[in-house]
């Protein structure tokens, strides 16, 4: 599925804009897709350390919307948006992210698989801007690597408490 005004589905030829993030958490895949899509339990994950994330509205449904604000540690609120575009449980899930209203609008789109490993589950990012001056600029100025990296160790933290593997 294309989304209209943004970047196409990733392809080979797009390295040069994408970010790919991978992940493995230590758990099935099932309750690691289940825990990105409810907002019961996305706001106690979701986010680089140190931030905390508000929902505000979650339609987990191809064509809903997920409405969010990243509070920053400095106190700097971030209004995000997300469009689904697709929802494959507990496979696949693509999505169209840009900035809410009145927020700088940071535009890209983004594959996240969701791979079973024995009994774990590779979580794999794979966000693809419009140009690869865009992928940079959001990576310099917002850290997205960095706070990308530190979401999913967020993420796998969670997961593991969730589903009693944690270490005590």
């Amino acid at each position: 599925m294309r989304p209209r005004g943004g970047p196409t589905a990733p392809t080979s030829d797009t390295a040069d804009r994408e970010m790919v993030l991978s992940r493995i958490v230590d758990a099935p895949r099932e309750l690691v897709f289940d825990v990105w899509l409810d907002p019961e339990h996305v706001g106690r994950w979701w986010g680089p350390n140190g931030f905390r994330t508000t929902t505000h509205e979650m339609d987990p449904r191809p064509g809903g919307v997920w409405r969010f604000t990243m509070h920053g540690p400095d106190g700097t609120d971030y209004g995000n948006r997300i469009v689904y575009l697709d929802i494959e449980r507990p496979e696949r899930l693509v999505y169209r992210h840009s900035g809410e209203a009145g927020t700088e609008d940071v535009r890209f789109h983004t594959t996240v698989t969701f791979t079973m490993e024995g009994t774990q589950t590779r979580v794999t990012l794979r966000s693809l801007f419009e140009s690869a001056a865009e992928r940079d600029r959001v990576v310099e100025k917002y850290g997205a690597i960095e706070g990308g990296e530190q979401t999913l160790a967020r993420l796998a933290t969670y997961v593991a408490r969730q589903s009693g593997r944690a270490s005590p």
